[in-house]
Order: structure tokens, then C-alpha cells, then sequence
């Protein structure tokens, strides 16, 4: 297998040996491993829109004292390579990529929104890859709301004058009213670089692939847990069948108290969650 070399702000460096033809390779995704003592079934956790793995890394840590957990930036996002596509099938072939190169298979997945989707596409298309699936406030639908009001306002601040992230904030301010999502974006902002972490013009581009969901054939039938937040309305009960159609052992829960940004708003409670999922399902 050729050796691996990493993306650089976009840009590729270390040809493949110099004896050999010159080649470039992109990496896979960037990853965060928590490693754990434990036996159990690794964990793999997939990010929503605009986040990156280090927004999961508590919840990574606390649930690897039962397993190893890697969360991974996804595409175009955080310290993962930039694509000029940002498609379903995509994501979940890089997702397949980080079980195969990095975990043990089949692996344990959890995906938040986008991330959710795509872990949805892996277990439909590769379910030997995946164990057993959880998926956090999204559906296997197509959704009419926009999130690109947001790269909008990211596109607004001025790079040039950010010395540090409150910087940012305040210039979010102008366009974005939730300060926990002002917070939120910034955690992509390179400061040193002045820059967002955020291919900001592919996923403008490709939003509409986003918040769709493709068509796939097959069914998985392991175990799956939709978890949502409970003032959340991203999975309505009448998706419920087009759910168990795809998933026919799917279960559904709802945490108190949370809204789309469960694992952020109740992080215990959902911690709790997962947990109780993952241990009520014996490893293979």
C-alpha cells in the first residue's frame, strides 16, 4: 500500500519516494483517538455541519473507559483534507476508509446531523463495516430549512482584525443571534492563519446535497438507536416508517431538555444514552 502523506491548508507536500514514480496521495480523515484498556467494540463518532472532533472530545474520553473512540473531522472540515465535493456517499466512504485503516471491524458508529447521515449511508451501503448504529437528531429525509445563513455570516468577518476568537464573536454578532453558535463557529477559526477550518465555498455549493438525503438501496439490520433531542422536530414520527423500512431494528429515544445540539445542551444525558445502548447490544 503506498505511504500515506498529509494535506497542508489545501496543498499537498512529500512526493512518494523518490525512487519510485512520482506520485501524491491525500491522506484519509484527520482523526482524535481516545485509547482505552477496555475490549470492547471500537466507537466511531461523525460530526455535524460546521463542527470538527475536538466538539466531541469530553464525551470521546468519558466513553472510552468501555472501548477505544475516534472522532473524526469530516471532510472539509477541521484538519481533514479539502474536497470539491461534499455528497453523502462521499462521507461515508472516508468514514469506511477510517474503519478499514484505523479501527477494527466491524466498528460501533455514531453520527450527529450531517454526521448521521453519512454514518446512515455507510451502514446501508457498507454494513459489514458497521456493528451497531446510533444516530443523534437526523433523519433519513431531505430537509427545507437552510444553514447558509451561516456561511454567510462567516464570509462576513473581516479575517484581517481577529487576534483572538471573541474577535470573531463579535463580529458574528451582526449576523448570527445565538452566542452558543457564535462559540461554536469559531472553534474553526485558525487563528495564527486567520482563516476558517471550513471549505466555506464547497459546502455553500453542495448545501443542497446536505440537507437531502440520497437514495440507497438495501436495509441494515443491526441494531440502531435514533436519539433526538426533544425540542427538536428533525425526526418527526411520521418518518418512522420510512426509518424501520431501512432500519428494521431501529429504536427510538428522547433526551429532555435538548434541541437539535443534543450532546451538547445534556452531554450527560446523552452520554447515558449511548451508553445503555451500546452495552444492551452484546459485542459479535
Amino acid at each position: 500500500m503506498p505511504r500515506q502523506i498529509r494535506q497542508v491548508r489545501g496543498k499537498l507536500q512529500c512526493p512518494l519516494a523518490s525512487f519510485a514514480p512520482a506520485r501524491y496521495v491525500w491522506t484519509m480523515l484527520n482523526t482524535i483517538l481516545q485509547s482505552s484498556e477496555s475490549p470492547a467494540t471500537n466507537l466511531l463518532i461523525a460530526h455535524g455541519l460546521y463542527g470538527s472532533a475536538r466538539n466531541w472530545g469530553v464525551i470521546a474520553k468519558r466513553l472510552s473507559d468501555r472501548g477505544p473512540v475516534i472522532a473524526a473531522d469530516m471532510r472539509n472540515h477541521g484538519l481533514s483534507p479539502w474536497y470539491d465535493t461534499h455528497s453523502y456517499p462521499d462521507m461515508a466512504g472516508d468514514l469506511a476508509e477510517v474503519i478499514e485503516e484505523e479501527m477494527t471491524a466491524p466498528a460501533d458508529v455514531l453520527g450527529h446531523s450531517m454526521g448521521g447521515k453519512a454514518a446512515m449511508v455507510l451502514a446501508l451501503s457498507r454494513p459489514e463495516l458497521v456493528n451497531r448504529l446510533i444516530v443523534a437528531d437526523i433523519a433519513p429525509v431531505g430537509y427545507k430549512h437552510t444553514q447558509i445563513q451561516y456561511i454567510d455570516a462567516m464570509r462576513a468577518v473581516n479575517l484581517s482584525q481577529i487576534e483572538k476568537r471573541s474577535d470573531a464573536e463579535a463580529q458574528l454578532a451582526d449576523h448570527v443571534e445565538d452566542k452558543t453558535l457564535m462559540s461554536f463557529f469559531t472553534q474553526s477559526l485558525d487563528l495564527k492563519e486567520k482563516r476558517w477550518r471550513l471549505n466555506l465555498d464547497v459546502l455553500a455549493r453542495d448545501m443542497p446535497k446536505i440537507l437531502d438525503f440520497p437514495e440507497v438501496s438495501g436495509t441494515f439490520d443491526g441494531p440502531v438507536l435514533f436519539l433526538s433531542g426533544a425540542k427538536s422536530d428533525y425526526v418527526r414520527r411520521e418518518d418512522r416508517d420510512l426509518i424501520k423500512g431501512l432500519f428494521p431494528n431501529a429504536q427510538f429515544a428522547k433526551i429532555p431538555g435538548a434541541g437539535h445540539w443534543l450532546h451538547a445542551e445534556q452531554p450527560r444525558d446523552f452520554e447515558a444514552a449511548v451508553r445503555a445502548f451500546l452495552d444492551g447490544h452484546a459485542d459479535p
